[in-house]
């Protein structure tokens, strides 16, 4: 089975952690027995373009061709604005952009499935590329379509729509997802949840460095694009009252984005700087290593699709901390996975966090059920099995 992979999130020179979650999830496709080739649109930066940000500069330098564990990763370029502008049309654009290589690619891959990932633009790409060839398509849903996109405008709702109408399957990774598609656009026989996983063999042993560094500290840990709706201010601001009474409290944060600057004020501000730890965006292997020593991981963000970041604390043995009502609310039992608690609310994170301080030995029960949980059920070998299963119905023509 040929699948030709569709997706702008993916690791590149420009990022080599962006979209791992996908590169994770097409090698164990590949292990599975799918042949896969992917492209993975940039966009085009000519001069001046290149020189508007140091982001487009990175994206001047990707080049046409990267092999990624064995995988064959292609970055044609195509036509898109700073700031997102003129969304709506942008998965025309990038059809523009993919198709000479999508015809190349055909006559020595001759693909039996498309699956894209994220509805646009990429999966709007892909719907022209299943009219041109005349195969199935996968749609995948993350998040930002549905949590963000579908609701700019009516012209990006109806994209939307167009690719949910088009698509043969539409997977969302999340409960959450599903409903939201449900009531926003419709089509509720297409739409199958198949969750995210992580791949076991990437769970760190102690690192001995770190295990040093923090030995008899007691040590949170959030790992995210350092955006609002992550929600870690709201970590930050029960710590001047908890290291009061937990003097050894350690807050580590991994991560870069626009929100760095506030976080740092209001670390400063609130006299953390001694107990709040910025490290930046670090690699993927490192990230393990530091879920290793934490003894809670914490993010409440309120606008999360799923958020594999919560099953690699988990996988850990860690007891994690996230909002109600998020994706990830399909693996987190309040109080036995995990703790939920109210989007926003500070007081509720407060309690949580004060909880898994005085009761060790609850919050070590509580990671080891997760990590349990996660082993057994919310690994890429489960997610692709599923997703293979899909394929080979579509294939079948057995809807």
């Amino acid at each position: 089975m040929k699948i030709l992979i569709i997706s702008h999130m993916y690791p590149s020179s420009f990022s080599e952690v962006g979209g791992i979650f996908v590169h994770q999830q097409v090698k164990e496709l590949q292990v599975q027995g799918c042949e896969l080739k992917v492209i993975s649109p940039v966009p085009w930066t000519p001069f001046p373009v290149k020189y508007f940000s140091r982001k487009w500069k990175e994206y001047s330098r990707v080049p046409a061709k990267m092999v990624w564990d064995g995988i064959e990763v292609y970055y044609p370029r195509y036509l898109e604005f700073p700031r997102s502008l003129f969304f709506s049309s942008s998965g025309k654009r990038m059809y523009s952009g993919i198709t000479k290589l999508a015809d190349d690619l055909y006559r020595d891959f001759e693909f039996d499935i498309i699956h894209a990932n994220v509805a646009l633009p990429d999966g709007f790409a892909a719907m022209m590329l299943k009219r041109r060839y005349n195969k199935p398509l996968v749609v995948t849903i993350h998040g930002q379509d549905l949590q963000v996109t579908l609701y700019r405008n009516d012209r990006c709702k109806k994209a939307l729509t167009k690719v949910f109408e088009q698509a043969d399957r539409v997977v969302t990774v999340s409960n959450k997802l599903k409903e939201i598609a449900k009531g926003g656009i419709g089509f509720p026989g297409k739409v199958v949840v198949v969750n995210n996983g992580i791949d076991p063999g990437e769970t760190a042993p102690a690192n001995g460095i770190l295990t040093s560094k923090y030995a008899g500290c007691k040590v949170m840990l959030s790992v995210s694009h350092l955006i609002a709706t992550k929600g870690l201010d709201l970590n930050i601001k029960p710590i001047s009252q908890l290291v009061k009474k937990y003097t050894n409290l350690k807050y580590l944060v991994i991560g870069a984005g626009p929100e760095l600057p506030y976080l740092r004020q209001l670390t400063h501000d609130l006299n953390l700087d001694r107990q709040v730890e910025f490290l930046g965006e670090l690699p993927h292997e490192k990230v393990m290593e530091y879920m290793a020593v934490a003894d809670i991981f914490s993010l409440p963000s309120w606008n999360e699709g799923f958020g594999v970041v919560y099953l690699e604390a988990m996988a850990h043995g860690k007891p994690a901390i996230a909002c109600e009502g998020e994706g990830i609310a399909d693996v987190i039992e309040n109080n036995k996975t995990g703790l939920l608690v109210a989007p926003k609310d500070v007081e509720s994170l407060a309690r949580a966090i004060e909880f898994l301080l005085d009761n060790p030995d609850k919050a070590h029960g509580i990671g080891e059920r997760a990590k349990k949980l996660v082993l057994e059920n919310y690994t890429w070998e489960n997610n692709a099995q599923r997703c293979t299963e899909i394929y080979e119905r579509l294939l079948a023509h057995d809807e």
